[in-house]
Parts: structure tokens; C-alpha cells; sequence
């Protein structure tokens, strides 16, 4: 069996996300979605509540499950028996920032690969944080996020 992770903040869970998840669950046996918690950042939405939003979006997928963690990703794959980690990438700059973070988890680790995953070129442009300032800014993000996660930003920033 070959178990899967995709990490990642998730604050909040995009369609470009999902789209990796999507296409995870067709590759591997068991795909675990990783809410990090991150202390350097203040997300909108808790860890708790990603992961609420993110098993209600990936309920479709019978072998994606959802967790969080603290700490490192690679003592967290070891923990659940994933040896593969696999990144979204929407443009050279995620490259760049991943390709240093696969190096240094390959360094801490040297049984965890990354693999990375382009994402369609209609969400290229998505971001959580550009989807948390047009929903603040009034705008509408139903294009952008599936629609649990467009109800809850909604009640979340009135």
C-alpha cells in the first residue's frame, strides 16, 4: 500500500488544492490531507476547523482522510507510514520554495520523496490568501472554493 501526503495550511482549502487531492486519490492507495499548523502564521480559520472543512470537500474520495500536526512534516510521515510527500505548484516561485523545503525534509529524512504536482491552469492563480482578501473585500469566491468553505468564509468575516 502506498500512502500519500499532502500537506499544507489550507486557511482556507481551494479548488486548486482539491484539484491535487483529486488527482492524489487516483494515484496512490491512501491519500492523508495535513493541516500544518504553522506558529509563524494566524490563520482565519483554526486547525480543527480546516480539517472540518476538508473532510466535508474530500467525503467523495473513499482512500483521502484528513489530520493535523505540529512539528516536522517528516517525523509526521513517519508517524502514519507515508514515504511520499506531494506539493501543488502554480507558477516558478512555488518551485523555488519547494524544491528548498523536499531538500531539507530530504536531509531530515532521507525515506520521504516529494513529488510535485502542477495544477490546472485555471487555478493557477488561486491562493488562499488571495481568496481570504477578496472574500473580505466583498467579493464573490464561489469559483474559487468549494462550497462549504465559500459558506463558512462568508459567516466567518461578516
Amino acid at each position: 500500500m502506498i500512502r500519500a501526503l499532502v500537506p499544507g495550511s489550507f486557511d482556507p482549502p481551494t479548488k486548486g488544492h482539491l484539484d491535487v487531492v483529486e488527482r492524489c486519490a487516483s494515484l496512490f492507495d491512501e491519500v492523508i490531507v495535513a493541516v500544518v499548523h504553522n506558529p509563524s502564521k494566524t490563520p482565519l480559520f483554526t486547525a480543527d476547523e480546516r480539517v472540518e472543512l476538508l473532510e466535508e470537500c474530500v467525503a467523495a474520495w473513499s482512500n483521502v482522510s484528513v489530520a493535523s500536526f505540529e512539528g516536522l512534516l517528516v517525523d509526521f510521515a513517519q508517524e502514519v507510514g507515508a514515504r511520499t510527500v506531494v506539493k501543488g505548484l502554480r507558477a516558478v516561485t512555488d518551485f523555488e520554495f519547494e524544491i528548498q523545503m523536499s531538500q531539507m525534509n530530504r536531509q531530515l529524512s532521507s525515506d520521504v520523496v516529494s513529488l510535485f504536482v502542477a495544477t490546472k491552469p485555471e487555478y493557477g492563480y488561486l491562493s488562499s490568501s488571495l481568496v481570504k482578501e477578496v472574500a473580505r473585500l466583498g467579493g464573490s469566491v464561489d469559483e474559487m472554493v468549494p462550497g462549504p468553505v465559500g459558506a463558512a468564509l462568508k459567516e466567518r468575516l461578516q
